[in-house]
C-alpha cells in the first residue's frame, strides 16, 4: 500500500477518518462570521439538549438531564482541565482527579463545618487546588516521561488515602448534607438536575474561552515549545520549568472547579468518589478525542461519558464493549478523532502524541530503519 491511496481504498475507517480531517481543516480557514455562526449554534444546542425528545433516544435507561450533569459535562470539563496539561504543555498528568477531589473537599468541608457561602468555597476550593499543583510541579516538573506519569499517580493516591484517613473530613464515612448552590435569578439548585446542567454548560464556556486564549498567547505557544521539544526550547530560551509549572496549576484551577460544581450537585461525597480509574478515563477521553484541539477533546470525553449510558442495558458486558472499541480507535487512529494538524504531525514524526512521553516510538508514518540508523 502506498501513500498516495486514497483513503476509500484503506477502508471504510480510513474514509471516515479522512472525511474529518478535511472538516477540521474548513474550520482552521473559515471566516470569522462562519465560525461564529457554528458557536451560535453550538450554544443553542447545548441549551437544548436536556429536551425529553432527544433523552429518549440518548438515555432510555437513565434519567438524561442528570447524565448530562454527571458523568458528560463533569468529563468535559475535567478533560478540558487536562488538556491543559498533556495536551498543550505534553506533560502525562495520572493523578488529576486528585485536584477534581480537593475542590470538592473543600465545598463539602467548609460548606458543612463552618458554614461558608457556596461560591466562597468553590473559589477557595480553586485555589487550594492551584497551590497544590504548585506543591505537585514544583519537587517534580524537573522529571519527564514515566517517571513524571508515576509521580502524579502517587499523589492522586495520595489524596484519597489522606482523606479516607483523616477523621477531620468524614474519612472513610465522607461528608453528608454538602450544601446546594444559592438561587441564581431566581433559579434553586435542588433536586432538579437541570439548573446544574446549565451550570456546569456555563463553566464549560468559560474555560474553553480562557483557555482559547491562553494557547494563542505567549504562554502557549511556550507550551507547544516545550511539548515537541523542551531541550531546544530551553536553549531558546524559554524557561521551561516555570511554563510547565503554571500548565499544572491552571490544569488543577479548573479540577478543582469541576469538584466544586460536582460536590454542590451530589450532596455527599467520600474518598471512593475519586479513583484513579476517573483519572485513567479523563486521560482516554483527552486522546481518544484528538490530544491538544478542544473541539476533540470535548468530543472524546462526551463520548467516554455517553456510550456506557447508552448501552447500558448490556449490562456489564458494555464496559468490555466500550474496552474494544477505544483499542480500536488507538489502533487505526491513534492521533484521535479530532486532531489538531501540529498534534497528527507530532505523532507521526514519532514524537508519541504526548510530547516527550513516548518518543522514543515510532509513528505510524516513521521509517523504522532510518530511526535504527541514527541509533
Amino acid at each position: 500500500m502506498t501513500r498516495e491511496e486514497s483513503p476509500t481504498k484503506r477502508g471504510g475507517f480510513a474514509a471516515v477518518g479522512h472525511g474529518i480531517d478535511r472538516m477540521r481543516d474548513w474550520w482552521e480557514n473559515a471566516k470569522v462570521w462562519q465560525r461564529y455562526l457554528i458557536y451560535i449554534a453550538l450554544v443553542v444546542g447545548a441549551l437544548i439538549l436536556p429536551a425529553p425528545a432527544i433523552g429518549t433516544f440518548m438515555s432510555p435507561g437513565s434519567d438524561w438531564t442528570t447524565v448530562l450533569v454527571y458523568p458528560i459535562g463533569t468529563y468535559i470539563l475535567l478533560a478540558v482541565g487536562l488538556n491543559v496539561v498533556v495536551g498543550q504543555a505534553g506533560l502525562l498528568d495520572l493523578g488529576f482527579v486528585a485536584f477534581f477531589a480537593i475542590g470538592g473537599y473543600s465545598v463539602a468541608y467548609y460548606g458543612t463545618q463552618f458554614g461558608w457561602n457556596y461560591w466562597a468555597t468553590v473559589a477557595f476550593g480553586i485555589i487550594l487546588a492551584a497551590v497544590s499543583g504548585v506543591i505537585l510541579g514544583a519537587p517534580t516538573l524537573r522529571l519527564r516521561g514515566d517517571y513524571l506519569a508515576i509521580v502524579t499517580l502517587g499523589f492522586g493516591e495520595i489524596v484519597r488515602i489522606t482523606a479516607n484517613n483523616t477523621d477531620e473530613i468524614g474519612g472513610a464515612r465522607g461528608i453528608p448534607g454538602i450544601p446546594h448552590p444559592p438561587p441564581i435569578f431566581g433559579t434553586k439548585f435542588l433536586i432538579d438536575p437541570a439548573p446544574y446542567y446549565y451550570l456546569i454548560v456555563a463553566a464549560i464556556v468559560l474555560v474553553i474561552i480562557f483557555s482559547v486564549r491562553l494557547q494563542k498567547s505567549r504562554v502557549g505557544r511556550a507550551w507547544a515549545a516545550i511539548r515537541e521539544d523542551e531541550d531546544a526550547a530551553e536553549l531558546m530560551g524559554v524557561p521551561t520549568f516555570k511554563f510547565k509549572l503554571l500548565a499544572f496549576a491552571i490544569g488543577a484551577m479548573i479540577g478543582g472547579l469541576a469538584g466544586g460544581i460536582y460536590a454542590g450537585k451530589a450532596v455527599f461525597i467520600d474518598p471512593n468518589t475519586f479513583p484513579f480509574i476517573l483519572s485513567a478515563t479523563i486521560l482516554a477521553a483527552v486522546v481518544l478525542g484528538g490530544s491538544g484541539n478542544l473541539p476533540g477533546v470535548i468530543l472524546g470525553a462526551f463520548l467516554i461519558g455517553w456510550l456506557p449510558e447508552r448501552f447500558r442495558d448490556f449490562a456489564d458486558y458494555r464496559i468490555l464493549i466500550f474496552g474494544g472499541v477505544l483499542v480500536l480507535m488507538m489502533a487505526l487512529r491513534p492521533e484521535g478523532l479530532l486532531p489538531s494538524r501540529r498534534r497528527k504531525a507530532e505523532l507521526h514524526e514519532g514524537t508519541g502524541g504526548m510530547g516527550t512521553m513516548g518518543a522514543e516510538v515510532p509513528g505510524p508514518d516513521t521509517d523504522v530503519s532510518t530511526t535504527e540508523a541514527a541509533k
